[in-house]
């Protein structure tokens, strides 16, 4: 999974997307990343998703922004299923939407754009929020599912 740098020509700023295979992110040494507490967002070294953030365990990347990560989940539940997911972190989504509103609408739209790419007509935005509800990594992430058809009510 070569995971190299890659700009779209005409786009700065954080909604920069970079395609399928760009670089590792997050920063390249410790001296980037000075460790914060969990609720301003700092990276935790005990959180899987702060790890592919951090380049420091492979993931299956399609695209990656300057404030989000997308990558095909490892457990589908869907033809399409990708997480996107902001490299800052916190727990949950309604965390994020109160600490960082504006990475919180880059989440949403990253996961309309990845859509878009992927060509799905209809797809399915899910959050999960705390154990009950089904969440397993407690770092906020999106659920981007298509491909087939979807249920209401849900689970």
């Amino acid at each position: 999974m070569s995971q190299e740098p890659q700009g779209r020509a005409g786009v700065e700023g954080p909604s920069a997307r970079r395609p399928a295979g760009s670089s590792t992110v997050g920063p390249s040494t410790p001296a980037e990343a000075p460790r914060r507490r969990q609720e301003d967002g700092a990276p935790q070294d005990d959180c899987l998703f702060c790890k592919i953030v951090a380049g420091h365990v492979p993931a299956n990347v399609v695209q990656e922004t300057d404030t989000t990560v997308a990558f095909r989940d490892i457990n589908p539940q869907a033809p399409t299923h990708i997480l996107v997911i902001p490299k800052v972190h916190h727990p949950d989504v309604a965390s994020l939407a109160a600490a960082e509103p504006a990475i919180a609408a880059d989440l949403l739209r990253e996961a309309g754009e990845v859509a878009s790419e992927e060509k799905l007509e209809s797809y399915r935005i899910v959050f999960n929020t705390g154990g009950g509800a089904g969440q397993t990594v407690f770092h906020a992430h999106a659920h981007l599912l298509g491909g087939r058809g979807m249920q209401w009510p849900p689970g």
